[in-house]
C-alpha cells in the first residue's frame, strides 16, 4: 500500500514504532507513513486520517487499544485524561528522560553527518510543582455551565476545565483558584464571552518566586463593570481580603486588577491597577536577583533555569583558556537579560538585543541591581539592530523565539565570523532547521545538551555549542 491508498476520513489501526518531537506517533500501514499526534511508541491505536498533502499523512488519534511497554506509572494529575497540557505523566522520569534525549538526537542526527559530543540530557531539579507562573482561564466547561478557571479542555478552544490539582503547579497555585472561583461565583460574574466579546471575567495570572515563596495574583477583566458588585470595597475588595487570609506555604504580595479589551484571546494589560501590596517580586538565579512583574518574560521553571544558564557559561568556559576571558559576546534576543548577566562575570563585555522595550527596561534594571556594569542591552529588532553595533563579537548567544532565526539575521549573524556560537533552543526542530544554513557558513556542531525545563510535558530545552573551522 502507498500514500495515495489511503484515504481521508477511514479509520486505522496500527502501532506506534517511534515518537517524533514533539509527540508525533509514527505509524506504517503497509509502506505508508502516518504522523498521529499524542501517540507514544509502543502503543497499539486506532487513527482516522485527517490530512493527505504533498505526500505527508497525517491522523488524527481515536483510542489506544493497547498501552506501551514506557508508560510505566499511574497519572498523577486527577485531571490528565481531560487537560491537553502534561501528556507524559503515563511515564515515569526517568522514561520521559530517555524519550526526550532520543527525540533531539534523532533529529540533529539528520543533519549533522559528523561526530560530536552528545552529553545526554540534565533532569529537572524539581519534576513535580516546579511551575513558578501559571495562566489560567474563566469560561465553563460546557455550554451554559457553571463558571469555571482553569486551563482549556483537550482539543476544545472554548471548553474550560475547572482546575483544582495541578501538580506541575503546585499547592498554592490550586488554593488561589479554588479561591477566586468561589468567590466570582458568589458574586454572579459571568466571564468574556470569546464569540461576542460580553461578559467581565478574562484571565487569571499567578506568579510565585521559587527562592521567596513571595507570590503575585493579577485578575484580568474586561471594562464592563456592574455598577455596586465590581467595586474595591464590593467584589474585588472582598476576593484581596479572602486571598491574603489565604493559609499558603507562600505569601501573596501583590494582587493587581488589569483591564483588557482587546477583542483578541491574549493575555496582557492595557491598564493595572494595584489593590494590595506590589506589582513585582524578585527571583535569585545562579547568585543574580532579577526583578519579576506579572507580565515580564522569566523561564517557567526556576531551578531548571538556573541549570541552563549554567551549561551555557560551562560551554562558553570550555572554549577558551582557564585564566582568558571571552572579550565580547553578543547575547541576541536576550529577553530580560538573564543570560547575559549570568556570562556578565566571565566576559569582557555582553551586549544584549531585545525587540520587546519593557524587556529591556527590565534587563537594564537587573543588571543595575546586581552591579553589572559590563552588560548593554539595546532595544530592537536583531536583523536591523546588529547592523549598527560598533563592536565585533568572539562569542554569539543566540536564544531565538520558537520558530528559530529569521534567514536574513542568520545570515548577517554568520557574516560575524565569531569563532563560537551558543544556541539555545526550546524547539529543537527550529535548531535543525538553522543549522543547515550554520553549516554552510562553515560552522559545525561540537557539542550538545538537553536540560529538561518541563517535566510531564513534550518540550525540552537543546543547548548546542557551534564553533566555526579553521
Amino acid at each position: 500500500m502507498s500514500e495515495n491508498v489511503l484515504k481521508k476520513g477511514v479509520e486505522y489501526e496500527g502501532e506506534v514504532v517511534r515518537t517524533d518531537f514533539p509527540n508525533k506517533g509514527v505509524v506504517y500501514i503497509d509502506d505508508a507513513k502516518v504522523i498521529v499526534k499524542g501517540a507514544l511508541s509502543g502503543q497499539k491505536i486506532r487513527f482516522t486520517i485527517g490530512k493527505l498533502r504533498n505526500g505527508r499523512a497525517e491522523g488524527n488519534l481515536k483510542s489506544v487499544l493497547e498501552r506501551s511497554p514506557l508508560e510505566d506509572v499511574l497519572p498523577a494529575c486527577p485531571h490528565f485524561e481531560m487537560c491537553g497540557g502534561c501528556t507524559y505523566q503515563r511515564l515515569s522520569y526517568e522514561k520521559q528522560l530517555e524519550l526526550k534525549n532520543a527525540q533531539v538526537k534523532r533529529l540533529l542526527d539528520q543533519v549533522v553527518g559528523y561526530e560530536y559530543d552528545f552529553k545526554g540530557i540534565c533532569p529537572s531539579p524539581n519534576p513535580w510543582g516546579y511551575r513558578n507562573k501559571m495562566e489560567f482561564s474563566f469560561g465553563d466547561c460546557e455550554k451554559g455551565g457553571e463558571l469555571t478557571l482553569g486551563l482549556h479542555r483537550k482539543g476544545s478552544f472554548y471548553d474550560i476545565l475547572q482546575v483544582t490539582d495541578c501538580r506541575i503547579a503546585g499547592q498554592d497555585f490550586n488554593d488561589i483558584i479554588k479561591c477566586v472561583v468561589e468567590c466570582c461565583r458568589k458574586y454572579g460574574i459571568s466571564y468574556s464571552h470569546k464569540l461576542t466579546h460580553h461578559g467581565y471575567l478574562r484571565h487569571l495570572l499567578i506568579r510565585r518566586a521559587a527562592t521567596t515563596g513571595e507570590i503575585l495574583v493579577n485578575l484580568v477583566t474586561t471594562s464592563e463593570w456592574k455598577d455596586g458588585i465590581v467595586t474595591e470595597t464590593g467584589f474585588l475588595g472582598e476576593l484581596r481580603d479572602n486571598l491574603l487570609s489565604l493559609n499558603l506555604n507562600g505569601s501573596v504580595v501583590g494582587f493587581l486588577h488589569s483591564i483588557n479589551d482587546d477583542p483578541a484571546d491574549t493575555i496582557k494589560a492595557q491598564h493595572t491597577e494595584i489593590l494590595h501590596g506590589k506589582e513585582f517580586f524578585f527571583e535569585e538565579i545562579a547568585g543574580l536577583y532579577f526583578k519579576i512583574t506579572t507580565f515580564s518574560f522569566f523561564q517557567t521553571n526556576s531551578f531548571g533555569a538556573e541549570v541552563l544558564y549554567n551549561t551555557v557559561r560551562d560551554f562558553i568556559r570550555s572554549t577558551f583558556d582557564r585564566d582568558k576571558k571571552p572579550g565580547v559576546v553578543f547575547d541576541l534576543y536576550t529577553g530580560t537579560g538573564t543570560i547575559a548577566q549570568v556570562l556578565s562575570p566571565i566576559a569582557d563585555k555582553v551586549i544584549g538585543v531585545e525587540i520587546v522595550e519593557e524587556a529591556v527596561r527590565s534587563a537594564r534594571e537587573n543588571a543595575a541591581l546586581n552591579a553589572l556594569e559590563n552588560c548593554e542591552f539595546i532595544c530592537g529588532d536583531v536583523l536591523k539592530v546588529i547592523d549598527n553595533i560598533e563592536e565585533r563579537p568572539d562569542i554569539i548567544v543566540l536564544d531565538p523565539p520558537r520558530e528559530g532565526i529569521h534567514p536574513k539575521a542568520l545570515s548577517k549573524i554568520i557574516a560575524y565570523g565569531a569563532g563560537t556560537i551558543v544556541y539555545i533552543s526550546c524547539k529543537p526542530t527550529s535548531l535543525v532547521n538553522d543549522l543547515v544554513a550554520l553549516h554552510e557558513g562553515g560552522y559545525r556542531v561540537k557539542m550538545v545538551k538537553c536540560v529538561d525545563l518541563f517535566p510531564q510535558t513534550v518540550h525540552v530545552e537543546t543547548v548546542c555549542l557551534i564553533q566555526k573551522e579553521e
